[in-house]
């Protein structure tokens, strides 16, 4: 297998070529970075295989499948196992996110194909990790949310534990491989060798624990539920406008003045209950329901204008439509559209990251299951006979 050429003004990724065995959201969501970037990516789909991303034709599908070209193997056979090898030998990156039992029992762990090509880079994405009490137990992203101690921290006190609204441990833990797969690229430069990248829904869900989860190791203390109150500080949260919602942010003496100033409200700033962050903190209750009492009295628009000229962040809480109705993201370029073969043109969330020399781009809609089977087998040096008889033998498809 043989990564595109880069082309001038791209990606300088586009000089790697990636086997994709993930099926999901955390695996997609890995190989959707180098995807994005240039990277060359076969999918490699079993012969009755469910990626439980939905339908092929749905929107979560064609977003995380985007870029890549699709081969068919059955990797219980022994010649499906013998072509991934092939394609293997010539590949840079193979991303998987097999429980960890199942690829040691197909033969195709990073052991396996270390043997077939050592500089190439693995990376394993699972529930728990490679070894450890839990290493083969099944995981989803709720589980490691649950587990990882998210839940905890999330929603109202006395509420409950709430799951947070996307699947963080999938997109992190996806997020995190791409990081380690890019960084031991960077080491086969210096070595000549591959590695082994592994991550986890587990332990990424742990490390978006961030500062709560510092404060335990550290202070030995447990953050519970605030709502959407900040944990520490305020005012940092939902406020009442009178025809919605608005978040604000002031944190810090300076911007608790210009905050009070801005909205009017001499009252506030002087009233010593409410006079330091620690008093404000202490009677963060009362604080807030007198800070309402004021922000309800206009429209959302008007204090988001009002606010920002005064230097005090401050935001709608936007609905999913009106995200992306807003001119900020419209200038990000995030939203993208790239055509569909039989479904026309169709919109899909493209990378965040802007790089002042090369660009991330939607170039092809998701392969349909094999589309590319043929090509691809031929690529790697099988004769159109040998294609046959991989197809008659059930091998490929």
């Amino acid at each position: 297998m043989r990564a595109a050429e880069p082309a001038a003004g791209h990606s300088p990724l586009a000089r790697f070529a990636v086997l994709d065995l993930s099926r999901v959201r955390a695996g997609p969501t890995c190989v959707k970075q180098l995807s994005d970037w240039g990277a060359a990516i076969i999918k490699v789909e079993g012969p009755a295989e469910d990626d439980m991303t939905g339908e092929r034709d749905g929107s979560d599908f064609q977003n995380l499948h985007r870029n890549k070209r699709s081969i068919v193997l059955d990797l219980k056979h022994s010649d499906g196992v013998a072509v991934l090898k092939r394609l293997a030998a010539r590949a840079d990156v193979v991303v998987e996110n097999f429980r960890p039992d199942v690829k040691h029992r197909l033969g195709i762990a990073y052991e396996d194909l270390r043997a077939v090509n050592p500089r190439l880079v693995y990376a394993s994405i699972s529930g728990f990790g490679q070894d450890g009490p839990y290493a083969t137990r099944p995981g989803f992203d709720l589980i490691a949310q649950a587990m990882g101690g998210m839940m905890s921290i999330t929603g109202l006190p006395g509420h409950g534990p709430l799951r947070a609204g996307i699947p963080l441990a999938d997109l992190a833990s996806g997020l995190f491989a791409a990081i380690g797969i890019l960084v031991a690229l960077l080491d086969r430069e210096v070595t000549g060798e591959g590695q082994w990248v592994q991550a986890s829904l587990l332990a990424s869900q742990v490390a978006l624990l961030d500062f709560q989860g510092a404060a335990w190791l550290t202070e030995g203390k447990v953050y519970r539920q605030t709502g959407n109150d900040h944990p520490y500080t305020t005012p940092m949260g939902v406020y009442p406008a009178s025809d919605g919602d608005i978040l604000i942010g002031a944190s810090g003496q300076g911007q608790y003045r210009k905050l009070c100033d801005a909205i009017d409200a001499p009252g506030l700033r002087d009233d010593p209950a409410y006079a330091t962050a620690d008093a404000r903190l202490a009677h963060r209750a009362a604080f807030n329901a007198a800070l309402s009492a004021v922000t309800r009295q206009r429209p959302v628009a008007e204090w988001v204008a009002r606010l920002n000229a005064a230097g005090i962040a401050c935001g709608p809480i936007n609905a999913i439509d009106q995200v992306f109705a807003d001119p900020q993201v419209q200038a990000t370029g995030i939203a993208q559209r790239v055509a569909h073969p039989r479904l026309g043109e169709i919109g899909l969330l493209g990378s965040p990251l802007v790089l002042s020399r090369s660009e991330a781009r939607i170039e092809a809609a998701a392969p349909e299951k094999g589309e590319h089977t043929d090509s691809l087998l031929r690529e790697a040096g099988y004769a159109e006979a040998a294609i046959q008889r991989l197809r008659a033998e059930g091998a490929v498809a």
